[in-house]
């Protein structure tokens, strides 16, 4: 999954050579997800650099302004730091990425929608879908402990016109034709 966001992060931001990962680094995900990360990085020639986030709002921020001061720059939100960040906390961050004109991948479609570049990450309509028939299960009498472990087979890429235009890149045609949704 992680490769993907770089994939795209690159293939809409294509001058892009560095990319910040922001992560928790006390969740062992985020840790795995960061190594699944730098090894598509050294295919795409990109180099990567953690941004380890620990609900310390203003040391993320110090630390996504430095890095944005180096050309060719990108960011990427992982979605356990996003999950720190629940509530207001990505807005700040969107917010933040704008001004500094930082190309960002999210793991969620809604933080496309609230001004975002682009995401990557699961449709949450299918999840829901999935929630749903596990808890039915359950209330027809099925153990959860029985119930199969079902891995995400639908991911949805969601791009934010405005905000790519605002960044001055060009979406190309293939990634448009890509997308789940697209916001004007």
């Amino acid at each position: 999954m992680g490769g993907k966001w770089l994939e795209l992060l690159k293939e809409i931001t294509p001058n892009v050579t560095r990319v910040a990962v922001v992560r928790n680094p006390d969740n062992p995900v985020g840790v795995a997800l960061f190594g699944a990360i730098q090894a598509e990085a050294r295919l795409l020639r990109v180099e990567v650099s953690p941004v380890d986030s620990r609900l310390d709002a203003p040391a993320t921020e110090l630390a996504i302004r430095s890095f944005a001061r180096s050309p060719n720059s990108g960011l990427m939100l992982t979605p356990n730091a996003a999950a720190m960040l629940a509530g207001v906390g990505y807005k700040l961050v969107i917010a933040l990425v704008a001004e500094l004109k930082l190309p960002t991948i999210y793991p969620f479609s809604y933080m496309v929608v609230e001004g975002g570049l682009i995401s990557h990450g699961v449709d949450p309509v299918e999840e829901s879908r999935r929630a749903a028939d596990y808890a039915d299960r359950i209330l027809k009498g099925e153990k959860p402990g029985d119930l199969p472990v079902q891995a995400v087979t639908k991911y949805q890429i969601v791009i934010n016109l405005k905000t790519a235009k605002a960044l001055g890149l060009t979406v190309p045609t293939a990634l448009l034709a890509q997308a789940d949704q697209v916001i004007e």
